[in-house]
Formats: structure tokens, C-alpha cells, sequence
């Protein structure tokens, strides 16, 4: 039958072949990943991201973690196609972040990033000013208590993108009480419950929420 044809998998790997040809830092940084198992948002949630920050016409987006700048990369191509403006790459790990300015040097984005070696949260409380995107990828169990001061933070009109709320299908077991799991649970009940969010899930990779700040 042709339903048994839609996996999960099949469904992926075709997303990912949609993806147009990548810089090779960009693919470097994707086979680094893949042999280390470090965790990135992948080519097809990367392209989704640059596509949206793209739509709006970005020109700030702040990062609540980021890795060695894989999501950093894709928004700071955005932002220089929209005109320039700022992307804050947030790590609590000095070594990550150097190893994220060495990448976006070589991408030639390095000038379009603001560095933060702090908690990610604490970081965007201290920066100054509203944004034209939020992207959330912290500890899942802090995803609930970082909502207020995200919300206080997006300009309105802006886009608020959250990454693994599908939790590799943890949220699908009823028996999965782990701080993790009910932090995105949590998380997503609070803000499709709210107002002045509109919010939808893109189930690419490991389920990617995008929510528009009325």
C-alpha cells in the first residue's frame, strides 16, 4: 500500500534532498556533526530558518544557544541578503564559541554575529533593544521559564522559533516524566494556549514550532 511508503525516515530524507547545494563550511560543519553526534538543526530546519528570516525581512535575530554556529550560519546568510543587521550567538562554552567564530569567518559572516559566552537567557535580558526573531534551543526542562522574558523581547510581528518539540517522539510516552520531556510539554501548552501567539509545527527533523507575536 502506498501509505507504508510515508515513514518518518522517507519523509526526511526527501525534505533534506529539497535543500539547494550548501557552502562547503556548511556541509563541514553538517559532517562534523553527524561523526561526533553533536546536536545541529540539520540542511532542512537550517534552509526553513534562513527562509523565514528571509519572508520578514530580518535584520536582528537572537539565538537562545547556538551550538558552533550551524543555525548562526543560515541566519547570518539571511540577514546580509536582507541588508545587513546583527544575529547573537549565545554558548555557555567558551570553546564552542571559538569554535563558531573560526566557521562563520570562513563563511564570512563573522561581522554580521555578536558573541555571548553566557546562559543564554540571562543573555538576552541583558541585551538592549527587541528583535525580528527569537530562536530557542536551551536545555529543554528551561523552555518554560524562558516564554516571559522571550515575549517581553520579540518586537510584534516577529517570529519566535523553537527547535526539538517533537523530542525525538519522547512526547509521545505518557510514562516519560523526565524534566526534559515535561519542559516541552510544558512549553508547548503555554504558548498555544496563548493569544496573542499564533503558532504552528513543522514537523521537519525533530519538530520545529514557529509562532508570529501578534
Amino acid at each position: 500500500m502506498t501509505d507504508d511508503l510515508l515513514t518518518y525516515e522517507a519523509a526526511q530524507k526527501y525534505i533534506t534532498s529539497l535543500v539547494p547545494p550548501r557552502e562547503a563550511e556548511l556541509q563541514a560543519m553538517e559532517a562534523y556533526a553527524e561523526e561526533h553526534g553533536f546536536p545541529i538543526i540539520g540542511p532542512a530546519c537550517g534552509y526553513y530558518c534562513y527562509q523565514l528570516a528571509r519572508m520578514i525581512h530580518a535584520k536582528s535575530v537572537f539565538e537562545l544557544g547556538s551550538g558552533y554556529g550551524y543555525s548562526t550560519a543560515w541566519f547570518a546568510k539571511a540577514i546580509r541578503e536582507n541588508g545587513g543587521g546583527v544575529v547573537h550567538h549565545t554558548v555557555w562554552d567558551e570553546e564552542l564559541s571559538e569554535r563558531a567564530r573560526r566557521h562563520l569567518g570562513r563563511l564570512g559572516s563573522a561581522d554580521l554575529v555578536q558573541f555571548h559566552v553566557l546562559e543564554a537567557v540571562e543573555a538576552l535580558h541583558q541585551t538592549e533593544g527587541t528583535f525580528d526573531i527569537i530562536f530557542n534551543d536551551i536545555d529543554k526542562e528551561a523552555y518554560p521559564a524562558s516564554l516571559p522574558i522571550i515575549k517581553e523581547k520579540l518586537r510584534s510581528g516577529g517570529l519566535l522559533i523553537i527547535d526539538n518539540m517533537l523530542w525525538h517522539g519522547r512526547i509521545f510516552d505518557k510514562m516519560d516524566l523526565s524534566p526534559a520531556t515535561l519542559g516541552v510539554h510544558e512549553f508547548t501548552k503555554q504558548i498555544t494556549s496563548d493569544p496573542d501567539w499564533i503558532v504552528s509545527l513543522a514537523p521537519m527533523r525533530d519538530g520545529m514550532i514557529v509562532a508570529y507575536k501578534k
